[in-house]
């Protein structure tokens, strides 16, 4: 069995003034010789994730595989530390970023580059087990490739939402922010409604927000506390101010 570790807590916000914040969920999924991360994060928590998995006494080579839900920068760009890794993503999201023109949107163009011609490369199809106990399933809308990962490798099963949930509100209300096609998108929610309902206590990975299973209602809980803070110096010292933007704390590694 896996042991699934949450090292980047996703978390749902956006910068009013700068844009977005970036900041995805990553995964590691460890044992059985195999030490697996599913998405990988923006350039911002290099430092961070290089000290979460050295907690946990794994090196970047150490690292077998990354699994991308898509090609977001937020999700992708980091597969670059992990050298000896497999990097898995959906053949038709890889074709379709590949395709796209430098631009204003969050496709990391020379990232993306390098994807399509690195031999380190698999190219994942909707419905394919390309892991033991790691299943495909296209969920178009956020992008038009994007896939969610079903694993039945760890004690219960883990769905992992990458972008096509983001976060809680998404999955309660129907309806998605920063999609390519709602209408897709929506018919996204539904189906990963349907896996996670499949059996009981599936732990949900979403893309931007701490992990949830379904209560004895039916309804998405929380399994860790949220945590998310910031420096910022505004005064006339090194003495930083301590933002807090849920709770007080740190982005923590926890145990799902």
């Amino acid at each position: 069995m896996l042991k699934t570790d949450v090292l980047i807590q996703g978390y749902p916000g956006r910068a009013i003034c700068h844009g977005g914040l970036g900041w995805s969920t990553t995964t590691l999924l460890r044992g059985e010789g195999s030490n697996i991360l599913v998405d990988v994060g923006a350039f911002g928590v290099r430092h961070l994730l290089r000290q979460q998995l050295r907690d946990l006494q794994v090196e970047p080579a150490d690292v077998t595989d990354v699994v991308l839900t898509h090609a977001h920068y937020d999700h992708a760009v980091n597969f670059t530390l992990f050298p000896n890794a497999v990097i898995w993503i959906g053949g038709r999201e890889l074709a379709w970023a590949a395709a796209q023109p430098a631009g204003f949107n969050p496709l990391p163009e020379l990232y993306v580059r390098e994807l399509d011609v690195s031999p380190r490369v698999r190219r994942v199809a909707d419905g394919q087990e390309f892991l033991p106990g790691f299943t495909a399933i296209a969920a178009p809308g956020h992008t038009p490739g994007h896939l969610l990962f079903y694993v039945t490798a760890t004690e219960k099963p883990v769905l992992f939402t990458g972008d096509a949930a983001k976060n809680r509100a998404e999955l309660l209300s129907g309806m998605v922010n920063d999609t390519y096609d709602a209408q897709a998108s929506r018919a996204s929610l539904d189906l990963i409604w349907q896996w996670w309902r499949r059996e009981p206590d599936t732990l949900l990975v979403p893309g931007h927000d701490v992990c949830m299973r379904l209560d004895a209602a039916g309804q998405p809980v929380y399994v860790a506390e949220r945590k998310a803070a910031m420096n910022a110096w505004f005064g006339e010292t090194l003495e930083p101010a301590v933002i807090d933007l849920c709770c007080a704390g740190q982005t923590a590694r926890y145990s799902a």
